[in-house]
């Protein structure tokens, strides 16, 4: 006991062998040991139960057996094979059935090789696909750039004069976003420090703003999913009814949760509502109403090792501390509710019960025993709790309604009836018995008792349902999942019934009643176990119609396989894991998010994401932060290609202003281009990327892999604001240039300053101030894209004060655009900065041209902004509404068909209903 395995071993001969192999399956609780079992050699690790494995531990009892494997050809040694694996895409040469490849094969797979290099190289093709789409852009741009200073030379007949090369060089520069990189990572760096507040380490910046892309999650159930402690769920007794207790997140508080109680079995359940209504009750208050409930609870408590009581932990404050087998824990923890604790009846200064004698659970007999003692009466009484089947052989009667009456066949039917009922809510179902008075007993107890003479003639009292039971949050998190069009697969090592239940309960497949109306060919492989999945070649998984949403009894190649699936089919995962078992999964996932409480070193290392809590809940703050920071992204990447877009346009267009020998002027001058990039646009862009997520982020579906930032609406946004910004640029410097001039444009305007310049000057004011406050408020028509900048004014309810707290939200972007504009005085009227460093002049009246240049700028963003609302209500709402009210439907309506029986459908397959 407490032994590692050295090496994988088939076992011949055990002794209630039992061992822990969460390494590999992720389940917690020990498995017991058959040599005498055979297997197919497709059989999972975690079905396999003649066998033991390296590094797992043994928990009980001892065993021999065959060595047949060590090292790398363990099951744990695929896995770190597995680990090693880089994942790289190799190209492979096509060969006939010969086996023998053309020149023609070998040449493509040399040139297809050499792309991907170049590719890496450059990133285009590694990466998320954010960074993919970016590594794009930078080579776009930076052509465009070259272009932009060919034309500036060429348009001035290649002079090589100083200024007209550093002007090449600036219009180039504006082409550019240079601070970019910048806001991106200052964004990740705020998003990473922001989630250590929601539960969530990240351990990968890119992985951050991957999540906002996820459209599935293959998350492990044990511990995430559910709580990965066992609890009492229900308890029924014969002719009394069914105890149900209401799961919470203290599963070893006796104080916490209260007992609901139906005078039904558990076979009727489903029709309770028409045949009798649950009802809460207090359970100090039930041993008192009837006998057969002190009955049911002196087994569940006595026939119990596990101790449950108040008490200090380091130090700490008072809590309840446990000891001991997680089932009979549960169990203890149960009958403590109903003050019925082992402890306070067979220990302190007046213990009700003695214990006599104790027959431990054994794998053949399949149930434990204890002998006690009534301190009262002096009766001798029996207790035992095992398997049902093995209980139900021990019994020869039962308790009903008060009475004992005989077991016979149409009660053990009517019992294992109410099993099957508990098995299908995913329960571990034990049967509880006991016989007194008991005979027979040695005076010398520690000598051997034969305990076949005792566990016989029982009185069958009752069962009692136990399972490791959903965090109360996980269901809303999973439908939220579904309302923002991710779809939540399960991928556990526990059985298929057991996984069933538990799926059904936190939403992850439809409920019994809406199951019936999905489509056969679904249904069928909604649920598989892995030894089905993994008979199944890649082509068989690709042409199913829909991959199965839960898989049961799961490998780690099972899981890397689930993920190849969903990436054939153009899917985004993210992936929880917490033991070694996982690691290969999490590597290959696009996410990988392991548990920070119960995970093990290797799953940390091979994950992108930690959650700190192992709470699913937290996945969902870290795919909104996602979803945030890539909105925000998209928000400062559209501010700065806009912008570039309208000063370099109004650049180059600008050369055709020619001066009085001829020479283009310079609409700004390099310092100006400057300036706008890394004052003005820096650190407006950096707040963008500070802004809030918008309410409806969790109720869209994720954003399109295929275009990444650059959506279609981008790409519009993008030519609109940019045209509207360069008639608001352009327009007041022709108007300073050309509708109140008659003196000429002077000489040499671009290089020093003259009196003669001074209309060119203050055009450059003109431009400069107008760009400046276009790019300043074009910051805060980001914020949102389709509402209006003034919506908290004008929409039902609002007010200015609304208005204002709306700005004052992202203090970081109020300031920046503030301060941006009270800097520019300064540049205007101060001698030397304005004519020597800037080259623009002092303006006057042209204040007026520039705030009817930036007020067409600002009506022509808001009409475009009232088109865009208009046009997505229109569109869009039809297509993914966020008004949901049945969120089952949502999500699993395009497997169903119109009626139960399947005669009509009322969604099309691959659509939202």
């Amino acid at each position: 006991m407490g032994d590692s395995v050295p090496a994988d071993i088939r076992l011949f001969e055990v002794s209630n062998f039992e061992s822990n192999e969460a390494l590999l399956t992720g389940e917690s609780l020990p498995v017991r040991k058959n040599p005498t079992m055979q297997f197919d050699d497709d059989t999972g690790p975690g079905d396999r139960l003649n066998v033991c494995y390296s590094s797992t531990i043994v928990t009980k009892g001892r065993g021999r057996g065959v060595v047949f494997a060590t090292g790398a050809y363990t099951e744990i040694g695929a896995i770190a094979a597995a680990l090693k694996d880089t994942g790289r895409k190799r190209r492979e040469v096509k060969r006939d059935d010969n086996g023998k490849a053309s020149f023609v094969s070998h040449l493509t797979k040399w040139l297809l090789t050499t792309y991907d290099v170049i590719g890496e190289f450059l990133g285009v093709n590694v990466g998320t696909p954010l960074q993919r789409k970016l590594s794009q852009l930078f080579l776009y741009v930076f052509g465009f750039a070259i272009v932009c200073a060919i034309i500036v030379l060429a348009a001035n007949k290649f002079d090589p004069r100083k200024d007209v090369i550093i002007y090449a060089v600036a219009t180039a520069v504006g082409t550019l976003p240079v601070s970019l990189i910048l806001v991106l990572t200052i964004t990740m760096a705020a998003g990473t420090k922001q989630m250590v507040g929601r539960k969530v380490v990240v351990r990968n910046m890119q992985s951050l703003e991957a999540l906002g892309g996820v459209t599935n999650i293959c998350s492990d159930k044990t511990g995430t999913l559910t709580q990965g402690k066992m609890v009492v769920r229900m308890a029924w007794l014969p002719g009394h009814g069914t105890y149900s207790v209401e799961s919470t997140n203290e599963p070893y508080n006796p104080q916490v949760g209260g007992i609901e109680f139906t005078p039904v079995q558990p076979t009727d359940l489903p029709a309770q509502d028409q045949e009798a209504k649950s009802h809460s009750i207090n359970p100090h208050d039930e041993p008192d109403t009837n006998e057969a409930i002190k009955h049911y609870l002196d087994i569940a408590s006595l026939a119990n090792l596990a101790v449950v009581e108040k008490g200090h932990k380091d130090n700490g404050p008072e809590e309840w501390l446990v000891q001991g087998d997680p089932t009979e824990i549960a169990i203890q923890v149960f009958v403590t509710r109903f003050n019925w604790n082992r402890m306070s009846l067979s220990s302190g200064p007046s213990p009700r019960w003695k214990q006599l004698a104790e027959f431990p659970f054994d794998s053949e007999v399949k149930k434990m025993s204890v002998v006690f003692q009534n301190n009262v009466s002096q009766e001798t009484h029996i207790f035992t709790k095992g398997a049902v089947e093995r209980v139900l052989g021990s019994c020869v009667s039962m308790e009903e309604s008060g009475r004992i009456e005989p077991l016979d066949e149409p009660a053990k039917e009517t019992i294992l009836a109410n099993m099957e009922a508990f098995a299908r809510l995913g329960l571990r179902v034990l049967a509880l018995a006991s016989r007194s008075p008991v005979t027979g007993l040695p005076e010398d107890l520690s000598s051997a008792i034969d305990r076949s003479e005792f566990e016989k003639d029982l009185v069958f009292r009752g069962l009692i349902g136990i399972y490791d039971p959903p965090r109360p949050e996980t269901r809303d998190s999973v439908q939220m999942c579904q309302k923002a069009g991710i779809s939540v697969h399960m991928l556990t090592g526990d059985h298929p019934e057991t996984a069933r239940a538990i799926a059904a309960e936190v939403a992850i497949i439809p409920s019994p009643e809406r199951m019936r109306m999905v489509r056969r060919d679904i249904a069928d492989t909604m649920v598989m176990a892995a030894h089905d999945f993994d008979h199944l070649s890649d082509a068989d998984l690709d042409a199913m119609p829909e991959l199965p949403l839960v898989v049961a009894r799961c490998s780690p190649t099972t899981k890397v396989r689930m993920i190849e699936a969903l990436h054939r089919r153009g899917r985004y995962v993210a992936m929880t894991g917490d033991g070694v078992n996982d690691s290969p999964s999490l590597k290959h996932a696009d996410v990988g998010i392991a548990m920070g409480l119960n995970g093990s070193d290797v799953a940390k290392e091979s994950s992108d994401i930690i959650l700190t809590d192992d709470n699913f809940a937290s996945i969902l703050n870290a795919i909104e932060e996602g979803r945030r920071i890539f909105d925000n992204i998209q928000k400062f990447i559209l501010h700065v290609l806009a912008a570039n877009v309208a000063f370099v346009t109004c650049l180059l267009v600008g050369l055709s202003f020619k001066d009085d020998s001829g020479v283009s002027i310079f609409v700004l001058t390099p310092v100006e281009i400057i300036w706008m990039l890394l004052v003005a646009g820096a650190f407006t862009e950096t707040g963008l990327g500070f802004e809030q997520a918008s309410p409806d982020i969790l109720r869209r579906p994720p954003q399109s892999l295929k275009y990444g930032v650059f959506t279609p609406e981008f790409l519009v946004d993008l030519v609109v604001y940019g045209i509207l910004m360069l008639i608001s640029i352009l327009g007041s410097s022709v108007i300073v240039l050309y509708g109140f001039n008659d003196q000429g444009l002077g000489h040499d305007c671009n290089s020093e300053y003259s009196t003669s310049c001074d209309t060119v000057f203050t055009a450059r004011s003109t431009a400069f101030t107008t760009m400046t406050w276009d790019f300043l408020l074009f910051a805060w028509q980001l914020v949102d894209f389709r509402r209006s900048f003034f919506a908290e004014i004008f929409e039902k309810g609002g007010s200015f004060k609304a208005w204002t707290k709306r700005l004052w939200k992202n203090p970081f972007l109020f300031w920046s655009v503030t301060l941006s504009t009270v800097l520019i005085p300064p540049t205007l009227y101060i001698p030397v900065i304005n004519h020597v460093v800037f080259m623009h002049n002092p303006i006057t009246w042209e204040w007026a041209v520039i705030f009817i240049a930036v007020g067409v700028f600002f009506a022509g963003a808001e009409g475009y902004k009232w088109a865009k609302r208009v046009y997505f209500r229109r569109t869009v709402a039809k297509e993914f509404r966020k008004d949901i009210t049945d969120v089952e439907l949502y999500a699993f309506g395009r497997y169903m068909d119109g009626s139960e029986d399947g005669s009509e459908s009322n969604c099309d397959v691959g659509k939202k209903c």
